[in-house]
């Protein structure tokens, strides 16, 4: 069994895996997951390896007493992975998306894949059926666009995420949901349109936190999967233990 350990900057989600099975996840705050590791092992006596995806968050203690209790791989650029990666600059390119294009090549391997993480960016991660990740794209999120409104301006109100009822806003709320959420429908179809014109097969995955608000307006035909960077990280460990 395999533990999957994604660090956030405020939670970290803890995944327990059974070969390629998911059987538990949870999150919990920053300051809890040692002790969530301790349980988990307590609960699934079987776990023996673990991965930690982290974007800094931990503090090196936590990370040294996670080592006590299981054998861990940090995930990092250096990290051995199932493709090859063609991206300009590989010490730049982020975990997250290391971890997503790992997941594509476990799912739907020997396809051109555009993998699409709706989150708090929203990031495009394209890889070719010759298994050869080439880049994508990162543009702001939906939190990200309505807060930069509020933030960067002297009268826009801050709102919750909402689905417009139509194209034409009315009113300044209904023009902010209309601008952010029809603008981001739009960048997406419009995203997956350009690389169907050049690839004609093409899988396209969708998956981050807004993946079920999303999916249902987008006009592409695409796979939904909220627990695809979790699956990608432990294709990722998995790869490493042969």
């Amino acid at each position: 069994m395999n533990l999957i350990i994604d660090v956030g900057n405020t939670f970290v989600k803890l995944a327990v895996f059974e070969s390629d099975a998911l059987v538990f996840k949870t999150a919990v705050e920053l300051g809890d997951v040692v002790d969530e590791v301790k349980n988990l092992k307590h609960d699934f006596p079987k776990l023996k390896n673990a991965i930690i995806s982290s974007v800094g968050a931990l503090k090196t203690s936590q990370i040294s007493a996670i080592h006590k209790q299981i054998d861990v791989l940090q995930l990092n650029h250096t990290t051995k992975v199932p493709f090859k990666n063609s991206y300009n600059t590989p010490k730049t390119l982020g975990i997250d998306r290391i971890a997503l294009v790992s997941a594509s090549v476990y799912h739907y391997p020997k396809n051109n894949a555009l993998i699409i993480d709706a989150g708090t960016c929203i990031t495009y991660d394209f890889i070719t059926d010759k298994n050869e990740y080439l880049g994508g794209a990162i543009s702001p999120g939906i939190r990200m666009r309505y807060r930069a409104l509020h933030n960067l301006t002297a009268n826009l109100p801050l709102l919750e995420t909402k689905m417009p009822k139509h194209i034409i806003g009315t009113s300044t709320q209904s023009s902010i949901h209309s601008g952010v959420i029809n603008g981001v429908i739009n960048e997406i179809d419009g995203s997956i349109k350009s690389y169907k014109e050049k690839y004609l097969d093409l899988t396209v995955i969708l998956t981050g936190g807004d993946a079920n608000f999303l999916s249902k307006q987008l006009k592409s035909s695409i796979f939904a999967n909220s627990n695809f960077l979790l699956e990608g990280l432990n294709y990722i460990l998995k790869f490493n233990s042969n």
